[in-house]
């Protein structure tokens, strides 16, 4: 069985670079530095009409933590709303109690909502207490996959945990690797664990020359004398884990 390869973009130029790069599926998503927000209207209709491909649709109002206001869910509940009418083809979410518990309520009218849509919590479940406890209440959630480290800053350094929640899983659910993931450690990293899908940032860096004329200003990218660039997908890296993975037998 191979083994499917999921790339963030973060952009409609992303979405179909990375359909020419032969990713698998997209996760679609604005401001990775803080770990992925809802794109906007904009974004997602314009990813959509760039790419074939499946299309999972990021629900994050804000950074920091995964316990929403109700004015927060309720705009989650409207950003899902308008991706199911631009076909996005699932959404990404993760509600949490204030204890870190897997907010049961809230997740649940999330998926009664995205009917029929594949439905992914994210990494918030990396902030759960009982990792092993928190994959059940997802089971019986319905939820279709986990998005996860290993509740590790890097799949590689979650590996064991990752292994751990494939076995418990007995394909009740999907187990997604992600953080951190490289060409050089993909396949070993598929191999210790036995997930059969894997999810990557493949990124570079794009330059902006336009804040070169005040470097005391700092508008959220990546600063040099010549300006501040931006996250965008890389080819190249896509190409290397597609190779990596083929090379191993996925």
């Amino acid at each position: 069985m191979s083994t499917l390869l999921e790339i963030i973009a973060t952009s409609a130029e992303d979405c179909a670079l990375i359909e020419r790069a032969h990713g698998d599926r997209i996760e679609l998503c604005a401001a990775l530095t803080v770990g992925g927000l809802t794109p906007s209207a904009g974004l997602v209709a314009a990813a959509r009409a760039a790419t074939r491909l499946p299309i999972m649709m990021m629900l994050r109002p804000r950074e920091g933590g995964f316990c929403y206001t109700d004015a927060e869910f309720a705009q989650m509940r409207r950003d899902l709303a308008f991706g199911l009418t631009n076909g996005v083809d699932g959404f990404v979410f993760g509600c949490l109690t204030p204890a870190g518990a897997v907010d049961v309520q809230r997740t649940a009218q999330l998926m009664a909502l995205a009917t029929g849509k594949q439905t992914v919590f994210h990494r918030a479940f990396d902030s759960t207490a009982d990792p092993l406890a928190a994959l059940e209440t997802l089971v019986d959630l319905g939820v279709t996959r986990i998005l996860t480290s290993g509740q590790q800053p890097t799949a590689w350094e979650g590996a064991e945990l990752l292994r751990q929640l494939v076995e418990s899983a007995a394909a009740r659910i999907e187990i997604l690797a992600g953080s951190g993931v490289r060409a050089e450690h993909v396949a070993e990293l598929v191999r210790r664990t036995g997930v059969s899908q894997v999810h990557a940032s493949a990124s570079t860096l794009q330059l902006d020359r336009s804040t070169q004329a005040n470097l005391k200003l700092h508008f959220g990218g990546v600063q040099s004398t010549a300006g501040e660039s931006h996250r965008c997908a890389d080819p190249a890296q896509i190409a290397a884990l597609r190779t990596a993975l083929e090379a191993a037998g996925g």
